[in-house]
């Protein structure tokens, strides 16, 4: 005779979603960032510098923006974690196949500031996104919109300055990521993919039926995205904040205005955009560098130009690029994104 009670089953139960620690994690978020300038004014004091000072001054600078970028790019990139669980690369390539030039780019750019996507993806991105029939002017606005107009830039520039520089910010790169794949498109330079790129054979994005994931998973996203791109791009953070402190404390404002002002000769843009090309940093690196140079009297146009030229026409993005591009088709994005971004700190240069 079999005892039915000795046969048991092991049932693992559903994790429930931890709210009460996302609850207590936001309630001492607010309160760290509530307190970064007593934080920062008790950390210049165990130095014995005054704020005027240019070392106490460029102390306080990287004292105070330190912890501020680090915790909004934390609390930025936890809701950006949860919300890439609802937008995968599948998706979206298949949202944009068959898009045609017009609506497909700025459907393209708009997808670009929600996607998790930086240059370093450019070659299997590109690949992807023509073997499911993305035009390439289209995929052209996504790609210049994904690293330029991303979350975390238009995060922190609400941050550090408002919702008005972030608006505009948001403007001008979705503006830039729109013309510059329509020019592109227009242009028919597909002719100008790598041979083996254009052998690809040009399909319909297949439906995809994914499965929905738990809030218990996206907030275990949220928490991965953190120790993913934090993890990563901290040390650009430091570096960044260090050479804003520098130009902060010791760079004197006559100097920066006179080279970066709105009086500044009309190679002022220009130069700003080539200094930018060759940097190699993210927008959480290169924010404190504009939040110092705004700060010393540089133009508001002129530094978004050279913020827009990091982040969109770096150099790696384009040795990466070289994968799936023949030169001239390089050139020509570079050149188009160039001279879109150099038209938008001109005009902001003449209104603001």
């Amino acid at each position: 005779m079999v005892n039915v009670n000795s046969v048991s089953e092991t049932v693992t139960m559903p994790r429930r979603a931890p709210w009460g620690w996302v609850v207590l994690a936001t309630i001492l978020w607010v309160a760290a960032y509530a307190s970064l300038t007593p934080f920062a004014d008790a950390l210049l004091t165990l130095t014995g510098l005054s704020p005027q000072s240019h070392l106490g001054g460029a102390l306080q600078f990287f004292f105070y923006d330190t912890p501020k970028v680090l915790l909004l790019l934390t609390g930025i990139v936890f809701v950006m974690g949860i919300v890439h669980t609802f937008v995968s690369p599948e998706r979206t390539r298949a949202m944009l196949s068959g898009k045609r030039l017009g609506v497909g780019n700025v459907m393209a750019a708009t997808l670009g500031i929600v996607t998790p996507f930086c240059s370093c993806s450019a070659v299997p991105l590109f690949i992807g996104f023509l073997s499911a029939g993305v035009p390439l002017g289209v995929t052209f606005s996504f790609l210049i919109s994904a690293p330029m107009v991303n979350e975390v830039a238009l995060a922190l520039l609400f941050g550090l300055f408002g919702w008005k520089v972030a608006a505009l910010y948001l403007g001008l790169g979705l503006t830039v990521a729109i013309v510059a794949g329509l020019v592109i498109g227009e242009l028919k330079m597909e002719r100008y993919l790598e041979d083996w790129v254009r052998a690809i054979q040009v399909g319909n994005a297949v439906d995809l039926v994914l499965e929905r994931p738990s809030w218990v998973e996206r907030i275990d996203a949220g928490v991965a995205h953190i120790k993913e791109i934090v993890g990563k791009v901290w040390p650009y953070i430091l570096g960044g904040i260090a050479l804003g402190a520098g130009i902060h404390g010791f760079v004197p404002e006559d100097f920066m205005a006179g080279i970066m002002g709105k009086d500044a000769p009309w190679w002022s843009v220009p130069a700003a955009v080539a200094i930018g090309v060759p940097m190699y940093t993210n927008a959480a690196g290169i924010i404190p560098i504009v939040e110092a140079l705004l700060g010393k009297g540089a133009a508001l146009g002129t530094v978004l130009a050279f913020m827009m030229s990091v982040i969109a026409l770096s150099a790696p993005e384009m040795i990466i690029l070289r994968k799936v591009l023949k030169p001239r088709l390089i050139a020509t994005f570079a050149g188009v994104v160039a001279a879109g971004i150099m038209l938008v700190g001109y005009v902001f240069n003449a209104v603001l």
